[in-house]
């Protein structure tokens, strides 16, 4: 069986006396490419808030890599990337180079000088985002999509095992949205990295993830994307409250 590096256990969570989490049982499994998919205000954001210890559930346990989440410390185990393309500020007088850099800042410390050893794993990550030759460009200048692909840089340059993704291709273009999908898929077949992407997109995560999670305060799915394509549209529609179209991306 295989190990799961993220266990939550009867998770419930309410803002303001409303519930927004309810008795919320998942695993993400090692190797996994988990999508998470549900309507606006389902929770989705909350459980990754709560999976990155920015806020403590009301109820409920919540295990990574077999420790509970107060006694974690090996953060650098998680990278994550938010919705930066649609909210960026392009006049940010930053290079490629120096963005990613910053994921760095927790190993080496504010004000400290980067080593030979850590220039080489900025390049690195880049390399792997394939955006090596964009390393001294102005992060402003750069398409949305491209702009994201750096965010993954900055995420991949602590070498984590769990990468959590939240809605990364809002305001990223069609086509650049199929090769961010290519890229992701890349990471989690030859990196062996663990995926997480929270996102609308359910024709891509049919395609491309291994496991679908379907959430709207409580769990309503947790299985195989085969599985998940056979629900009707009448029942992802009452799910959602309103018309759901499931369509398949073709490359």
């Amino acid at each position: 069986m295989t190990e799961a590096i993220v266990s939550m256990k009867n998770i419930s969570y309410a803002y303001e006396q409303k519930t927004v989490l309810d008795h919320i049982d998942f695993e993400i499994p090692q190797g996994a490419f988990m999508g998470l998919v549900g309507p606006n205000g389902g929770g989705k954001t909350t459980l990754i808030k709560l999976l990155l210890g920015l806020m403590k559930p009301d109820d409920g346990s919540i295990l990574l890599f077999n420790q509970p989440i107060e006694k974690f410390k090996e953060r650098n185990k998680i990278g994550f990337v938010s919705q930066k393309a649609n909210s960026f500020n392009r006049g940010f007088p930053a290079t490629v180079f120096e963005v990613v850099s910053t994921g760095l800042t927790a190993k080496v410390g504010y004000f400290k000088f980067f080593n030979k050893k850590h220039k080489t794993k900025v390049l690195e990550a880049l390399k792997q985002v394939d955006m090596l030759d964009y390393a001294y460009e102005n992060i402003g200048n750069l398409s949305g999509g491209q702009q994201q692909r750096v965010f993954i840089a900055r995420a991949l340059v602590n070498d984590p095992e769990l990468l959590i993704l939240d809605e990364p291709t809002v305001g990223v273009d069609s086509r650049n949205v199929r090769r961010f999908y290519d890229l992701l898929h890349h990471l989690h077949e030859n990196k062996n990295i663990t995926l997480m992407l929270v996102t609308h997109d359910t024709g891509a995560m049919t395609e491309h993830a291994t496991d679908i999670v379907c959430l709207n305060k409580t769990l309503h799915f947790h299985g195989k994307p085969e599985e998940y394509s056979s629900l009707t549209e009448g029942v992802l529609s009452d799910l959602y409250g309103h018309p759901i179209n499931v369509v398949a991306h073709n490359h």
